[in-house]
């Protein structure tokens, strides 16, 4: 674990002390060696948890996101070079040293054994984001955007504190080895309730539920390209684990708790679905888009079956690839022609058809077409939906032609059409843009070949 930590860290010095002809080359090249070492941590095993240590431990559900967290790093170096070459020297590395101090904590968010150090990194992460939104969105709204993030988050996540708190009292420890042995009973007292309620809330927040979003799709708009990516692939995903390790420890959770995230879960995949058809805003079409896919993680966390887990577990890995890219799409189209408004930025496709081809494939992974991770992943969630109660198959159904309807939507809105007439020049794509996609894409094609890496199950 810490020849992945220590490197990571010492990316800092490399971005604050390389010289500036070659800060994004170095910074980009050692990101990606850290990503190629972590790959190590795919290799199967028969034991329950990879890599023990007294802190940190990789089992089947984290190791996944572990990769998927080194791996977007050198990405989002790469996504942000152009809307940063106009910032002077010292702002450009503390841009990077910010991107970076995100990354210690999430790997300790995903790899800790201890819910003490769990909850420390979980709210870490909060911070540098919270800096880069505020510091490098790109309108004056990016305020309002940062305090939504900072106050949902918090509001959520202290009651998870006291919950660990009221756990390590009543059992005398946090370990969650230990803790998934212990079996820690919350009883069906009005206590046993509010913990599990404090416990699943932070998450859900997070995640985001739907009803509990609202921070999601301002933050998303008002992020820069570096900052979308995290969050649509990193910090989402943070709900989500905590779902899955919280859940098992609970026990069979009461209905009480049960039913109204697993309908809220399911009925906002539908919602935000709906809400997409009708967004003018191309990130906000993106932000949306990933609630309703997290619904669907959500709902399979709460059955708590192997196979929703594993289902769970996919998606978060597919979903994490395909709305990164789709966040890369959405800004250079963005630096091309200044706006996110849909339409203003019709008809690119004559102008770049390269990146049409880009669109077309980004968009075709997210409507999840066969022979995509994605479809792996929701026909497996909606199975076990199905097999836990049969009119979920009504929701969920709905859901998928939404999903395939509002991204048909946004491919022919930004591709098709006439050209707006304030466009009269465009640059032409970049060969950094085009290895950019192709990192994200190539993952992709590659784990559906081999998709028991990410499905959480013991291998």
């Amino acid at each position: 674990m810490l020849k992945i930590i220590l490197p990571t860290i010492m990316l800092l010095p490399t971005a604050l002390l390389s010289p500036p002809k070659f800060l994004w080359t170095n910074t980009t090249l050692y990101s990606l060696l850290i990503a190629a070492l972590s790959l190590q941590w795919l290799i199967p095993t028969y034991y329950p948890y990879k890599f023990l240590s007294d802190w940190t431990g990789i089992d089947q559900i984290s190791s996944p996101l572990l990769v998927l967290s080194c791996w977007l790093l050198p990405l989002m170096i790469m996504a942000s070079q152009n809307h940063l070459q106009q910032e002077p020297l010292p702002r450009k590395r503390i841009f990077i040293s910010t991107l970076i101090t995100v990354q210690p904590f999430i790997l300790l968010a995903f790899s800790t054994t201890e819910l003490a150090l769990f909850y420390i990194s979980f709210e870490a992460t909060l911070i540098p984001t919270l800096i880069l939104i505020t510091r490098w969105g790109n309108q004056p709204e990016r305020l309002s955007a940062g305090i939504y993030l900072l106050f949902y988050t918090l509001v959520s996540s202290l009651p998870l504190l006291i919950t660990i708190m009221h756990l390590y009292v009543k059992i005398g420890t946090l370990h969650l080895p230990t803790l998934e042995l212990t079996h820690p009973t919350l009883s069906t007292s009005w206590t046993g309730m509010l913990s599990g309620l404090a416990l699943l809330m932070a998450f859900m927040v997070k995640a985001p539920l739907y009803g509990l979003h609202l921070w999601l799709p301002k933050a998303h708009v008002e992020a820069p390209i570096a900052g979308s990516m995290l969050l649509a692939a990193l910090l989402l995903k943070l709900g989500g684990y905590g779902i899955m390790r919280v859940t098992l420890l609970m026990g069979p959770l009461s209905n009480l708790l049960h039913y109204p995230f697993l309908t809220l879960a399911l009925w906002g995949a539908l919602m935000t679905s709906s809400i997409c058809l009708r967004q003018t805003d191309l990130k906000s079409l993106i932000a949306y888009s990933s609630v309703s896919h997290m619904g669907l993680v959500i709902a399979a966390g709460m059955i708590q079956t192997h196979w929703s887990f594993s289902g769970a577990m996919i998606l978060m890995i597919s979903h994490g690839l395909t709305s990164s890219m789709l966040f890369c799409l959405a800004n250079t189209n963005y630096e091309r022609t200044h706006s996110r408004i849909l339409l203003l930025t019709r008809g690119l496709q004559p102008l770049l058809p390269l990146m049409a081809t880009w669109w077309l494939l980004a968009n075709l992974t997210n409507m999840a077409l066969p022979p995509t991770t994605n479809l792996m992943a929701e026909l497996t969630i909606m199975v076990t939906l199905f097999n836990w109660s049969a009119f979920t198959i009504i929701l969920t159904g709905i859901a998928t032609l939404l999903t395939a309807s509002y991204t048909l939507f946004m491919l022919l809105m930004t591709q098709r059409g006439p050209i707006p007439s304030h466009i009269t020049s465009i640059q032409n794509s970049t060969t950094r843009e085009h290895l950019l996609m192709t990192l994200h894409i190539i993952p992709m094609f590659l784990l559906i070949l081999k998709p028991e890496l990410i499905s959480g199950i013991p291998s």
